[in-house]
């Protein structure tokens, strides 16, 4: 979603909502000669905590010589080169800003499991601990692995890969790049990492050009040309995250 409120653009926080358990109380009372035992439990109750997302930038430069290349053709280089790759940039972003930092790593000590393993696990967490349903996060190169294992169906109506528990996957070039665990290493040769947390929400800005005319971008000392072009990204997700190493080369 775009954004006009520059406010937002500058991070913003929320109430968590749908991460509290909702508990089950026992009703039924003892028979006279039960013992009611040690006494009423007490219900419990749960504080809402406040999450935050910060804001990221994204952008892309290019660089030539004023020699037949003018300003204006530069500016439509950076222009189409950032509206290609600001996905791929953002999900980067996304990953190692939030998605690392934030997870529990389920990866047992016996080491990376298949891919399918891999996602009943994180599934199971989520379901533990968010009431709603969820976002699957896949780097590109384990994605025809899900669907060999028939672990993603396309839904219909959304045209988006859900699990048969009904979460959601994003399948990212950006979650390629980076493809690492928790504590930041990269994923070990033969395996990657997939992570899990709640729905995923992006803010966007508009998108600047550095500068906004052709004077200043010219070096005249060397005669080049440089104009960049940048946009902010807020991008959320709530809940706990959560994070497995698995075999991306399987036998």
């Amino acid at each position: 979603m775009s954004e006009t409120d520059i406010h937002e653009l500058m991070g913003v926080e929320w109430l968590a909502l749908g991460c509290c358990p909702v508990q089950v109380w026992p009703d039924s009372c003892p028979d006279e000669d039960e013992s009611p035992g040690a006494g009423p439990v007490e219900k419990e109750f749960c504080r809402p905590t406040v999450e935050h997302a910060s804001p990221i930038t994204i952008y892309s430069g290019a660089e030539c010589s004023t020699i037949g290349w003018s300003y204006a053709e530069a500016r439509e280089q950076v222009l189409a080169t950032l509206e290609l790759g600001q996905q791929r940039a953002i999900e980067e972003g996304f990953w190692r800003e939030t998605l690392a930092p934030r997870a529990v790593d389920l990866t047992s000590p016996a080491g990376p499991v298949s891919v399918a393993q891999g996602v009943a696990a994180l599934e199971g967490a989520l379901a533990e601990t968010y009431g709603g349903q969820g976002l699957l996060h896949v780097p590109t190169g384990v994605a025809a692995l899900l669907g060999c294992c028939q672990v993603l169906r396309q839904d219909a109506a959304t045209d988006c890969p859900r699990t048969l528990a009904g979460n959601r996957a994003v399948i990212g070039a950006g979650y390629s790049a980076a493809n690492s665990g928790p504590d930041g290493a990269p994923a070990a040769p033969g395996t990657a990492w997939l992570y899990i947390s709640g729905p995923v929400e992006v803010r966007l800005g508009p998108v600047d050009v550095v500068p906004d005319r052709a004077g200043p971008a010219v070096n005249y000392r060397v005669n080049d040309l440089k104009v960049l072009a940048e946009r902010t990204a807020v991008v959320g997700t709530t809940c706990q995250v959560f994070a497995i190493n698995v075999e991306a080369c399987p036998a």
